[in-house]
């Protein structure tokens, strides 16, 4: 019998509830991909968070969305929560007080904050393509269990996509 990381069994056991990853490479190396097979392989509902449609005109709806989104992924917990090209929505987080008025800072806080104190059985399937962009308080220790990097495939790997295909 297995153990399932998100099952009361797991937590008497002592292990943690599982946080997430940060998938970081080129487009066109299997991050999606890998996003949705996680969520298949554990046999949880996969929750596509767009992290641009946050952002909002109203002065406080960004944050408001922000809030939305996890109550309901929290909602629906036991899950996985994808969000797709990470780097993307937070990019403007370190200038945002000059840009927009310091929401997209408070939206990054919010999610920082929720990322290290949640318990609810979420866990967040992150991509990114230009780890560079990342604001580095992102991929501290304690934030997502894991960062690893997907690289194209070398040339035995390449041979055996095309056996299978």
């Amino acid at each position: 019998m297995t153990l399932s990381a998100f099952t009361p069994k797991a937590a008497a056991f002592g292990l943690p509830t599982p946080r997430g990853i940060l998938l970081m490479g080129i487009p066109g190396t299997g991050k999606s991909l890998t996003a949705k097979a996680t969520a298949s392989v554990l046999g949880k509902p996969l929750l596509r968070l767009d992290a641009g449609r946050l952002f909002a005109g109203i002065v406080g709806e960004s944050e408001a969305n922000l809030r939305r989104a996890i109550a309901m992924a929290e909602a629906v917990a036991p899950c996985i929560i994808w969000i797709d090209e990470l780097e993307k929505a937070l990019s403007g987080s370190r200038s945002s007080g000059s840009t927009d008025d310091g929401t997209t800072a408070r939206v990054f806080g919010s999610f920082l904050s929720w990322l290290q104190e949640k318990e609810s059985p979420v866990f967040v399937v992150a991509t990114a393509n230009d780890i560079s962009q990342l604001p580095p308080e992102l991929l501290r220790k304690g934030r997502m269990d894991e960062i690893s990097f997907l690289d194209l495939p070398g040339e035995g790997e390449r041979a055996d996509i095309w056996r299978i295909h």
